[in-house]
């Protein structure tokens, strides 16, 4: 059975994820983040936001995603009050993939899914160290909303970085 294709860039395509690719998924985050999550999660993750987890492909091979929420609390930007938010909980894409304009897709298109549900901002926590990541998230309009210092299992300290949604 076909998949359904939510965007593309250049031979990489971008799909919902699936129950089978799951695996995939965990194997991606392996190889290229030191945070790892029980399997349990990403299968919970994958039932309560389907439309937020992502996986981008070649050949029929997944070689990254991106795998969001949808919560509500307090603003990440300087608004009064409680928001409805996008969380980019996790995204990867493996190593001899990058510079492709995948890891951009990503985020995009899970960005326009979480606006979709409502969502008037997304954010995220980055490594102080992951200046790559980091240089990504600032293009795409994220600014650094904290610092959250030991988040890390391994001490080092996280940036919380934020963007309005839909506007």
């Amino acid at each position: 059975m076909q998949k359904a294709v939510v965007a593309r860039v250049g031979d990489y395509q971008v799909r919902r994820c699936e129950r089978e690719d799951v695996q995939a998924v965990i194997n991606i985050n392996a190889e290229t983040l030191p945070e790892h999550y029980s399997d349990y999660f990403y299968y919970e993750i994958l039932a309560e936001f389907p439309d937020t987890f992502l996986v981008a492909e070649i050949d029929g091979a997944i070689i990254g995603y991106i795998m969001c929420r949808i919560e509500y609390g307090f603003s990440h930007l300087k608004r009064l009050g409680l928001a409805r938010k996008g969380h980019v909980v996790s995204v990867a894409v493996a190593e001899q993939h990058r510079g492709k304009g995948i890891g951009t897709l990503l985020m995009q298109t899970s960005q326009e899914a979480m606006a979709r549900r409502g969502a008037t901002e997304v954010y995220l926590e980055v490594r102080v160290t992951n200046s790559e990541a980091i240089a990504l998230y600032q293009k795409l309009a994220y600014k650094t909303a904290s610092r959250l210092e030991a988040y890390y299992k391994d001490g080092e300290a996280a940036l919380v970085m934020a963007a309005a949604l839909g506007q």
